[in-house]
This record gives C-alpha cells, structure tokens and sequence, in this order.
C-alpha cells in the first residue's frame, strides 16, 4: 500500500482534544465515509506512519471501534472494516426504535426548558445541513441531536446502552443521508417527524414523543433496507 496515498484517506488535524479521541474520530469517519472500505484491512505500521502517533494510541482506537462493530479481528489477517449486513441493520434498528422512543418519553418528562431549547436549535441544524451542506455535515448535524436528546433522559444507563447502539448506527445513518439513491423526499419527512417529536417533548407529551421516535425510527430502517437490497442487486447483476 502507498503511504503517500494514505494520507488522502485519514487525516489528523491537531485540536484540543486528546490525541487518542482525534485518531479514534478519524477512523471511526473513515469507516463511515467509506474511505475505508468493507474488507480493507488495517494494518498497523501503515497507520502509525500516516497519522504520526504511537501504537499505543493507533491499539486503543482499533479496540474501541471493534468494539464498535466497524472492524473485526481476522485470524492470520488482523483488522478488517467489517461488511454491512441486512441483518445487523435489521437487529440494530429494532432495538434503537425501543431505546430512542424510551429516551423520547423521558425527556419529554424530566427535560428542563434549556435543555428543550437545545434540541430545538440542534433540529434547526439538521435543516441548515438537509439544504446544502455535505452529508458529512448532515451527519454531524444529526448525530449532535441525537446525543443532545439522549443526555436529556437523565438517565446515565441509558445514555450508555444508547451510545453503543449509536456507535452501530453511524454506518447505517450515513448510507441513509448519502446514498446516491435514497427515497426522494426522505429527508423532509425525517424532518418532519422530528419536528413533531420535539413539539411533544415541548409540550412534555412522553407518550406521544416515544410513539414519534419509535415511527421515525422504523421509517428510517425501511429506507436503509431497502438501499441494501439495492446494492445487492447491484453487485449481483452480472451485466
């Protein structure tokens, strides 16, 4: 593998944060983007030399995101960015609907007016994003509403059980936000329906806020198995 050509595909932008976090985001959206496809493998030596830093810190990050689901550790080949499967999607989606729509409920009940300002003004920008700006933006605008939304539940085991699940479901929201084919008018309905969603947390109707996320959630897993089953027939069409 050329190394100069690696720097192109994973690049580390020195910040405030610590070292480690920067790598880990780095190739967590590498993985995500697509830059690192399914199947590469992750070769250790070629990372230190890209992103001049130490195996110390290049092992911390490969664990976190195997223990993400983005990599598996391959006998006699090592590190290798897992496949998507329609079943893991399928499993993942099911079992965010229940989480999300009890983080829904529990916002709209114990969410102090800041805390509901915050999130309206995260929804404003997945607007901004949806209209012009790269999928990557929108992903970021996304996922920053989402983890405002789960902070909100004042619950600390759920915060944890969800943040794993969204570590999962970054793959997915990106093939969902990106994908040359996604349903037309997808993304105003998504709008939509989490602008129905922070009204009853707003007016602190938890039933009404759970049974809009958990709708959401299963309209968002229809369209990304529905894009899967696409890029199935796509890579089995012989012609």
């Amino acid at each position: 593998m050329n190394i100069a050509k690696s720097h192109q595909i994973i690049n580390i932008e020195r910040q405030a944060a610590p070292l480690r976090q920067q790598v880990l985001e780095a190739l967590r959206r590498a993985i995500v983007s697509g830059r690192l496809a399914p199947g590469r493998r992750l070769i250790e030596r070629e990372l230190i030399e890209m992103m001049g830093v130490s195996r110390t810190v290049i092992r911390e990050a490969l664990r976190q995101i195997e223990a993400e689901g983005l990599i598996e550790i391959i006998p006699n080949k090592g590190p290798v960015v897992r496949a998507l499967s329609a079943a893991e999607a399928k499993d993942l989606y099911r079992i965010r609907a229940v989480l999300e729509g009890l983080a829904a409920r529990l916002f709209a009940e114990s969410a102090s007016a800041v805390a509901v300002a915050e999130l309206e003004a995260a929804l404003e920008n997945i607007v901004r994003a949806y209209r012009g700006a790269s999928g990557e933006q929108a992903l970021d605008a996304k996922t920053g509403f989402y983890d405002l939304l789960y902070q909100g539940t004042g619950s600390e085991t759920l915060i944890a059980m969800l943040s794993q699940v969204q570590a999962r479901i970054w793959r997915w929201r990106a093939v969902g936000l990106t994908h040359p084919k996604r349903a037309a008018g997808r993304l105003d309905e998504s709008v939509r329906n989490l602008q129905a969603m922070v009204t009853a947390i707003r007016d602190k109707n938890g039933d009404m806020a759970e049974r809009i996320a958990r709708d959401e959630v299963s309209r968002a897993a229809v369209e990304v198995m529905r894009l899967i089953a696409v890029e199935h027939e796509t890579t089995s069409d012989p012609g």
